[in-house]
């Protein structure tokens, strides 16, 4: 189905439709997590399914993410599809037995007796000065520990289609929306995220990453907000002249799309990986590694544009600072064309 197809949405928008079908169509789909249900989440991720499911299916819970987290596992493993939302990625620090020692583990220590297909939904990313605490992506911490599925979708059409999916799935699936791309008007979202989204169900295949933009001379791989900053920096490189990028968006990183990052770094041989989570450890370095491994003849230069190894600052200019921005992707793509 063409992403032109049907009324534009806000990211936030789009993933409401989708909970609300999956919702309609079975009575073990349902949503828990702290401020969803009368506020309608913090970042409009359950904005108006109270009105049509009410506090029986669309529940807020104390603040206790051991408790709820571990509830949903529970719901989950009886046959239910249930949805938490981890209001901020930041916190799962107190509920991470709950996460990777039971939700992602619990199929394999039983024997596959039972599964936990359940949606483990959360925000991610800075740039509006929330400092250290609500301000991390840690894609890398969730994708690194085997057992758990990791969305991240960055525009509405693929926050729909992603979401369907996700409700769907047998396994555990941790769903990183970035603040940023919602579309509230608190914040507003960069061009991008806004799309038009089909009204009927649609799922998109874990595992398929998204060719944004093609080109012949840099592969640039993001995910998220970025994806739209690098979409900035390889048009702003193009109507100068200087270079010709293909940008590529993940939207999934477990399982991660291995053969799309192979093919175009061996028509480019120029890799720039593009990541808001920090520089060490993570995302950033797995994709050149599993460029380097299947093709390594064919890499001629590689750079990094990453969040740096320290606490997100608080402070707006020291945030901007941090946080990697247009000019720093332009940049980097013009430093491994040089090359």
């Amino acid at each position: 189905m063409a992403e032109s197809d049907g009324k534009e949405l806000t990211m936030s928008r789009a993933m409401v439709d989708a909970i609300a079908h999956e919702m309609r169509e079975s009575d073990d789909v349902f949503v828990m997590g702290e401020d969803i249900a009368d506020y309608g989440g913090i970042f409009d991720s359950t904005q108006g399914l109270l009105d049509e499911f009410d506090h029986d299916r669309i529940m807020d819970v104390p603040i206790s993410e051991t408790a709820f987290i571990g509830a949903a596992v529970g719901a989950a493993q009886q046959g239910m599809r249930p949805i938490a939302e981890l209001m901020f990625v930041d916190f799962f620090g107190v509920a991470m037995d709950q996460i990777y020692n039971q939700m992602a583990k619990n199929t394999y220590m039983s024997g596959g007796s039972v599964n936990v297909p359940m949606v483990l939904m959360t925000a991610v990313g800075g740039t509006y000065n929330d400092a250290a605490q609500h301000s991390q992506t840690l894609y890398g911490t969730f994708a690194h520990l085997p057992g758990m599925k990791v969305v991240v979708p960055s525009t509405a059409y693929d926050a729909k289609g992603l979401m369907h999916a996700a409700i769907r799935d047998d396994d555990p699936v941790v769903f990183m929306f970035h603040k940023r791309l919602m579309g509230i008007g608190w914040m507003p979202a960069p061009e991008g995220p806004k799309t038009p989204v089909p009204d009927e169900d649609y799922t998109i295949e874990f595992g398929e990453a998204d060719v944004k933009r093609e080109g012949d001379d840099v592969t640039v791989i993001t995910l998220g907000l970025h994806v739209h900053r690098a979409m900035e920096a390889a048009k702003e490189l193009a109507d100068e002249g200087e270079v010709d990028a293909e940008v590529i968006d993940l939207r999934t990183l477990v399982p991660l799309d291995t053969e799309t990052i192979v093919e175009s770094v061996s028509k480019t041989g120029r890799l720039v990986v593009v990541d808001e989570d920090y520089h060490s450890f993570g995302v950033s370095g797995e994709i050149i590694a599993r460029a380097a491994e299947g093709g390594l003849s064919d890499l001629d230069a590689v750079e990094r544009v990453t969040m740096p190894d320290v606490p997100i600052p608080y402070a707006r200019p020291l945030e901007q600072e941090v946080n990697p921005g247009t000019e720093d992707i332009a940049d980097a793509i013009r430093s491994v064309n040089d090359e």
